[in-house]
């Protein structure tokens, strides 16, 4: 597979889940350059060192909220690589599942933050680039299924990735005439290192083969099965697509969480 010969990608939330397994995808697939972000310094450090030797990688620590440090790595990229080709907005924070009327602003500010702002100024980055280059580019937003529809997460969680959707759609519209192409996916039950600890306490409780039996294919997903999807987004495969949000999720969002109700 040569889909990403030549071509380099930006992949926020790099360190762990669907971030981790989209780099080591896409560098499966001969990307050139990859520049990953993530704030864990350690865990970036292990994607980065076990990815192929022939990827130049640019690893760097950023907090995906700060401003000023996604505009100063994306301009150190753009300088290392000369082009930026790809970019995959997938760093992300879980919110608590209180109810509406015990929501906290605080935590809704900084799930806001990293789940939509940092979206849409590394898109904003990304893209000024992506708009000077012959071949456009490709991006690819991490939403949800809980972006979709209510149950899949907390009120600030489920919010800030309805927004990603809505982003990625008038994002395509705005971008589409530069040669630019924006997607999203909308995972359903992954294991990542964001759901572990709901992984964990199922384990605990001995009820692991429940996890997932809400949707369609009654199993939770992997992070390299996002990870395929992003790639078949990112890649010239996908040349007619964007402005979609792909429910990548067993069929979760195909019914009303009661499998076998079609039947």
């Amino acid at each position: 597979m040569g889909r990403f010969t030549n071509k380099v990608a930006v992949i926020s939330g790099a360190a762990s889940g669907i971030g981790a397994a989209t780099a080591v995808r896409l560098a499966e697939e001969g990307i050139a350059g990859l520049v990953l972000l993530d704030r864990n310094e350690e865990n970036l450090k292990t994607v980065a060192q076990g990815l192929s030797a022939k990827t130049k990688v640019m690893a760097s620590v950023v907090d995906i909220a700060d401003e000023a440090q996604l505009t100063q790595v994306i301009n150190e990229a753009h300088t290392t690589f000369g082009r930026l080709d790809v970019l995959c907005n997938n760093a992300g924070v879980v919110s608590s599942r209180k109810l509406a009327d015990e929501q906290d602003i605080a935590e809704w500010q900084r799930v806001m933050a990293v789940n939509v702002y940092g979206c849409v100024k590394l898109t904003s980055l990304v893209a000024a680039i992506m708009a000077g280059q012959t071949e456009g580019g490709a991006i690819v937003n991490t939403a949800s299924v809980a972006g979709i529809r209510s149950g899949a997460g907390g009120n600030a969680y489920s919010a800030s990735k309805a927004a990603v959707i809505n982003f990625t759609q008038t994002a395509a519209c705005d971008l589409a005439s530069k040669g630019i192409r924006v997607n999203a996916v909308c995972p359903g039950l992954i294991e990542t290192g964001m759901t572990s600890p709901f992984f964990d306490l199922a384990r605990e409780k001995g009820i692991e083969h429940r996890l997932g039996e809400r949707c369609e294919l009654k199993r939770a997903g992997q992070p390299a099965e996002v990870a395929a999807a992003i790639a078949f987004l990112a890649s010239s495969d996908a040349s007619y697509i964007t402005g979609q949000a792909l429910p990548v999720d067993g069929g979760n969002t195909a019914s009303l969480n009661m499998p076998g109700m079609k039947v």
